[in-house]
């Protein structure tokens, strides 16, 4: 995996899975620079509603929409034989893994997947990528080596549908196949999809009509997860072609016109993406630039997006010089969030010297800031954003911070400026959902119904962990942006002296209100709100939340109490992939993040492991611990063999609290890819750093 060009193999089948099932549970994505996707188990078979070989991302308000949900791959010999050689459609309660057992590897080269097939000593290969900034797939196929020439059938099958709705959704009819020359068309009547536009590469290429409804077709993960889990497809027929030793193929599939699909041929478009892929890793941190580290860089570009369709945004983005860009939560189901962008922003932009467009994040936010308040999100399909979070507004003023540091941008920050102050008058005088300044001079948050920290879960009218009071890393960051604003303000004809004031204020209340004596740690919520009986009180419940404290740049905790909270969430939280979110010896701990809706929600926050917070874990142990690398490098040293599991190449979202720390939630997760890419880099720089000094002392030694 070292050197320029970053290749992870897997050998297959692999040697830890057990059965069918167990190699449907290693996935791989491909993303295009708008939203949109390809995603799907390795081995072939459909197990979740949002696999697809296109979903692509369209303007709202259709948002994502599956286009092409698979396609059947089949080898035809001379002497008749007929060969399977990917996963096919799963129907009825078999589980059916057909022809998997012909793909003998699977690797990313460059964060791209090949799939190797041997066929009775017939070696095929498969590739797959996205134009950037195109709704458009190639699937490519190779003959490597065994015969001169072999025949390939490929049959697609669809159910144009939005990524969100249940796969039982009735297929639309009638679906309406339009062909002339090499181009093809798959329209739906009477709806607001777009048409698939689908050709084939091989001059031989034969399209035979064999209609076929594909029914109850089984998608397991969301059977797990407590959802509709059956669906049909419907397949026009198969194209047919000629694979030839040292010629590939490509099936091309499209929501864009044929003119776009025909601008680059396969190989030039593969080449194309494949230079996009090399500048991303020249233009990062020399530490990024190999091994893991490239890697993460590549995966990091899965999540910074030109949004589809925010034709009021563009507009505003292009009267001020700049373009749009955000950040996508996680795949497959988030989508952009205010909290996740900020604190993802440094590892996604900043380390991999994305400057450019970490400006351009930043400067798009300042311009949905209401009543003091960044979007918490903004919903699939919608250009409207939602505001119920207390953390984001903060965590920008962090995220602002770091890239100022790093770009040394100042005319971006002379921008912003003014938001910030607002920002700051705002929670002074209260804005909504409870979030204001109390006497104190910490901040409170907290509204029936609501949940307004990172603690989300939410089902129906159950708040899971309201946190309503004074949560201890609001009240972290809220230290820490009027630090920051002191820092800021003299440049800006600002009152720093303000600034100080209300921070000093800020930290003696922390520091009297937020240590809990008989733990040893701290406090999760300070006087926190009873809603049914108006009353308050001290929630001594260990949660990581307690790390900020220590890890922000101007840490709110006094220093002589640092070490006790680090060894207190080192001893209870810490784990290989991350930390819990619950000690194990709270009652109310789950050590599983699985089942239904309401089961999942109930054990988001309650113990589940969460991979972000390894970023300002490390950073508080070092603060604690500056000579103890090998601890830090320590909480990190899970994530790696992690590349090989869930989605192949990426972080996923959260891990079950106790062994063997089952990957869960989205295969792929904006902030535990930034936030590992963050401190992978920051290690690696203090560990040559100690390395050189080491040898200046043995040099004048000498």
């Amino acid at each position: 995996m070292r050197g320029v060009h970053p290749v992870r193999r897997i050998a297959w089948p692999p040697s830890d899975a057990v059965g069918a099932d167990g190699l449907a549970t290693r996935e791989w994505l491909v993303t295009n620079g708008l939203g949109g996707y390809a995603s799907g188990t390795v081995p072939g078979v459909i197990t979740r509603r949002y696999h697809g070989v296109l979903i692509a991302a369209l303007a709202a308000p259709l948002g994502r929409i599956v286009m092409l949900s698979h396609v059947a791959e089949q080898v035809r010999f001379s002497d008749g034989r007929r060969i399977e050689i990917g996963g096919r459609e799963r129907s009825g309660d078999a589980s059916d893994a057909h022809g998997t057992g012909y793909l003998v590897e699977f690797r990313l080269e460059m964060g791209l997947p090949v799939w190797r097939y041997d066929v009775d000593g017939v070696v095929i290969e498969k590739r797959l990528f996205l134009p950037h900034m195109q709704n458009t797939v190639h699937v490519l196929y190779e003959l490597v080596s065994g015969a001169e020439r072999v025949e390939l059938a490929l049959r697609p099958s669809v159910n144009f549908r939005v990524q969100e709705a249940p796969v039982s959704e009735p297929l639309g009819s009638p679906y309406e196949l339009r062909a002339a020359d090499d181009h093809v068309e798959i329209r739906l009547e009477n709806s607001p999809f777009p048409p698939l536009r689908l050709k084939v590469s091989a001059p031989d290429a034969t399209l035979t009509l064999k209609a076929k409804r594909l029914e109850n077709v089984l998608y397991p993960v969301e059977e797990s997860r407590g959802y509709q889990a059956r669906g049909d497809l419907w397949s026009p027929g198969y194209f047919r072609f000629t694979l030839s030793g040292g010629a590939r193929v490509a099936l091309v599939a499209s929501t864009e016109s044929f003119e776009t699909m025909s601008v680059l041929t396969p190989e030039q478009a593969l080449e194309a993406e494949r230079g996009r892929r090399r500048r991303l890793l020249a233009v990062a941190a020399p530490d990024a630039r190999e091994g893991v580290a490239a890697e993460l860089v590549l995966a990091a570009d899965q999540f910074i997006v030109t949004p589809a369709g925010r034709t009021e945004e563009v507009a505003r983005a292009h009267a001020f010089g700049d373009e749009v860009r955000t950040v996508i939560a996680g795949y497959h189901w988030f989508t952009d969030w205010g909290r996740d962008t900020m604190i993802s922003l440094e590892g996604l932009t900043l380390v991999t010297g994305r400057h450019l467009e970490a400006g351009y994040i930043l400067r798009t936010f300042i311009h949905y800031v209401r009543d003091g308040l960044i979007p918490n999100m903004f919903p699939e399909g919608r250009q409207e954003a939602l505001y119920h979070t207390a953390d984001a507004t903060l965590w920008f003023f962090h995220a602002v911070a770091r890239y100022v540091r790093l770009s040394g941008d100042q005319l971006t920050l002379s921008i912003v400026y003014p938001t910030l102050k607002t920002i700051v008058e705002h929670h002074l005088r209260g804005t909504e959902f409870g979030i204001h300044v109390d006497e104190d001079g910490l901040v409170v948050q907290g509204a029936p119904g609501y949940q307004l920290t990172w603690m989300d879960a939410k089902v129906d009218d159950w708040v899971v962990t309201p946190r309503r009071g004074k949560a201890v890393e609001i009240n972290a960051l809220w230290y820490n942006a009027l630090k920051l604003m002191e820092e800021w303000a003299a440049a800006h004809n600002d009152s720093a002296e303000t600034y100080r004031g209300l921070a000093a204020r800020a930290h003696d209340a922390f520091n009297r209100r937020f240590w809990f004596a008989d733990g040893r740690y701290l406090y999760d919520v300070v006087d926190a709100s009873d809603l049914a009986t108006g009353k308050g009180s001290d929630d001594p419940k260990c949660r990581p939340n307690q790390v900020l404290a220590i890890s922000l740049d101007y840490p709110v905790l006094d220093e002589n109490r640092w070490e006790p909270v680090m060894q207190a969430v080192h001893d209870r939280l810490v784990t290989p992939v991350g930390l819990r979110s619950l000690a194990p010896d709270d009652p109310e701990f789950k050590s599983r993040y699985f089942g239904d809706l309401r089961a999942r929600d109930a054990a988001y926050h309650q113990g589940t492991v969460w991979a972000w917070l390894v970023g300002p874990f490390i950073d508080a142990w070092l603060k604690v611990y500056p000579d103890d690398l090998a601890s830090a490098q320590r909480a990190l040293s899970g994530l790696v063999p992690h590349l090989d599991e869930a989605c192949i190449g990426s972080i996923s979202e959260v891990f079950d609290a106790t062994p063997p720390f089952t990957p869960r939630g989205c295969i792929a997760q904006a902030w535990s890819v930034a936030e590992a890419l963050r401190v992978w880099v920051k290690l690696a720089q203090l560990s040559r750093t100690g390395q050189e000094a080491e040898q200046r002392i043995l040099a004048r030694a000498t």
